[in-house]
């Protein structure tokens, strides 16, 4: 007896099994059957997972100066955004699933400030060398002055 629908069959397998080691008047066979097929229905669903939002010392102890950790699986990451952009999720996105502040940080403090420091020595060496080349380029003025 094979059906398309396999909760159907398995139903009818459970219920038979039942049926032949336990007394079951056959006005009920009917309700039992639903019940039973209604179950593996429930079991076939996937559930979705009840996120239970951080709390408010939670999210204070993610923050550390060396790194922040993710609320996704729990590791710690100097920024975030390669880390959630690999799970789909945007910083906005990441913020709103796990009800965290809007100025919540996606990059560590010591990793930022050596990333500022960093871009200060690379911006300062080109604006030293940009005034090299304008007085370089500059045409010098003329020490003697023109005959008349």
């Amino acid at each position: 007896m094979m059906t398309e629908n396999p909760t159907v069959e398995l139903a009818t397998r459970i219920l038979t099994a039942y049926v032949s080691r336990n007394r079951v008047p056959a006005a009920n066979l009917p309700e039992l059957l639903t019940e039973i097929h209604q179950a593996i229905g429930h079991l076939a669903k996937p559930r979705q997972p009840t996120l239970q939002r951080p709390s408010a010392s939670q999210i204070t102890a993610s923050i550390r100066p060396d790194a922040i950790t993710s609320f996704e699986d729990g590791k710690p990451y100097k920024a975030l955004r390669r880390h959630l952009t690999l799970r789909g999720l945007t910083p906005e996105t990441y913020r709103a699933k796990w009800g965290l502040p809007v100025d919540y940080p996606m990059v560590c403090a010591t990793y930022s400030a050596r990333r500022s420091e960093i871009s200060r020595e690379i911006s300062v060496g080109q604006q030293q060398r940009a005034k090299l080349t304008l007085v370089e380029s500059s045409p010098k003025a003329a020490t003697a002055a023109p005959a008349s």
